[in-house]
């Protein structure tokens, strides 16, 4: 009897609502970053410029922009796990039909991979920030880690196929296992949104009057430079390190990896940290870090200090994230869900336009240093922000 009960634990945890949202969020991660490893790919097969290639990256975030609306729009109606699965199943078709032809059939594949995207990553961190409200920041981390997984193993899993010529495959592989992902999904329990007991126990107020709250406004400002200074770093390093690689190869294509590996290790050690200094505080230690990286990214004249850069950088700007979704959270407790769609609308916004910027600016002043300028001055703008005193608007963001 014990030795059945003991197999039969770990079955049923597997099949929570938090296993499987961390389960969609590794496609997810490799969704999110694939244009970084296959940019260069597409740029020699369509024959891009910066700024054309940039135009993928504000297809992608723009119709993410549509996905997040939809997401906060169809979650109260139809639940968090149709809106994760209905996104997956985006992500896959997507992904699949991106190799298939011209550049305005895979300016569409894009868009379509974005609009899941953007149904599923708001969806995911609100079921998890709601599901933990003791531990919102670790659980949202945690949560993050297993997107960053995703995105590390990306470039890692494109290369084979890339050095063999073999594009296509490597497309279709994916969107088969995305496809896998969802139907998996499909078959889990979730719980109705909005029920949890720290949420029921809050007041709500109207969605206007919760977003000109001060708060409001600031995580706002973050959301946006936060995600578009991410995507930016993760879609250009590729291109960065091809350029100033003059040993040939492909290990170029890896260096994303190393950007998303930082991001994996401070992730996995956020919860550690989080027992010791406060949310602000790890948030303004961890962008100190990431400017360090950015700094040094920018000097850089080898790849191996392009790699050191890059993992640094991540391991800056991994805490970042989950901390401003957990002060969205806690902030607006059941107004959440609705702020947070126009929250996460404003990232993907700054995922759209960050990281085509950093390509209209680099094809103008003919070079991507003098573009990726644009996430270092995102970086700064976020340190200043997380200097402001936060005591008075995230307790009483709700109550004011």
């Amino acid at each position: 009897m014990g030795s059945v009960s003991a197999v039969e634990v770990p079955r049923k945890s597997l099949r929570t609502p938090t296993a499987v949202a961390h389960a969609a969020f590794v496609p997810t991660g490799i969704a999110t970053v694939l244009l970084g490893p296959v940019l260069p790919a597409l740029s020699a097969r369509w024959s891009l410029s910066d700024a054309q290639a940039g135009e993928f990256f504000f297809a992608e975030f723009l119709a993410s922009t549509l996905g997040v609306i939809l997401s906060g729009m169809l979650v109260p109606r139809l639940g968090y796990k149709s809106v994760i699965v209905l996104g997956l199943l985006f992500m896959a078709g997507g992904v699949g039909t991106l190799p298939m032809g011209s550049r305005l059939l895979g300016m569409a594949a894009v868009a379509g991979y974005g609009v899941g995207l953007g149904l599923t990553i708001p969806a995911c961190n609100l079921l998890v920030a709601e599901l933990n409200p003791g531990k919102r920041a670790a659980a949202v981390s945690l949560l993050n880690f297993s997107w960053t997984v995703g995105a590390v193993a990306c470039p890692f899993l494109f290369t084979p196929f890339q050095r063999r010529g073999m594009i296509s495959p490597f497309f279709y592989v994916l969107a088969a296992f995305v496809l896998l992902i969802a139907l998996l999904i499909a078959r889990v329990s979730f719980p109705p949104p909005g029920k949890s007991e720290a949420a029921s126990s809050q007041p709500t107020k109207p969605l206007l009057a919760m977003l000109q709250t001060p708060v409001a406004l600031v995580l706002a400002v973050l959301f946006f430079v936060y995600v578009g200074t991410e995507n930016a770093m993760g879609g250009w390093l590729a291109s960065y390190a091809k350029r100033l690689n003059g040993t040939g190869g492909t290990i170029w294509v890896t260096v994303p990896s190393f950007f998303y590996a930082g991001l994996l290790a401070n992730r996995a050690l956020a919860p550690v940290f989080l027992r010791r200094v406060s949310e602000i505080w790890l948030a303004r230690i961890s962008m100190g870090i990431a400017l360090l990286g950015l700094v040094t990214l920018l000097s850089a004249t080898s790849m191996a200090v392009i790699i050191i850069s890059a993992a640094v950088i991540g391991l800056g700007l991994a805490t970042i994230y989950p901390i401003t979704i957990a002060l969205l959270s806690s902030s607006f407790g059941p107004g959440a869900n609705r702020v947070g769609s126009v929250m996460f609308m404003m990232a993907s916004f700054g995922a759209a336009c960050m990281p085509w910027m950093v390509g209209v600016t680099s094809t103008h002043m003919q070079s991507l240093k003098v573009g990726l300028a644009i996430p270092l001055a995102g970086c700064l703008l976020m340190l200043g922000l997380y200097f402001r005193d936060w005591r008075g608007g995230v307790a009483n963001a709700v109550s004011e």
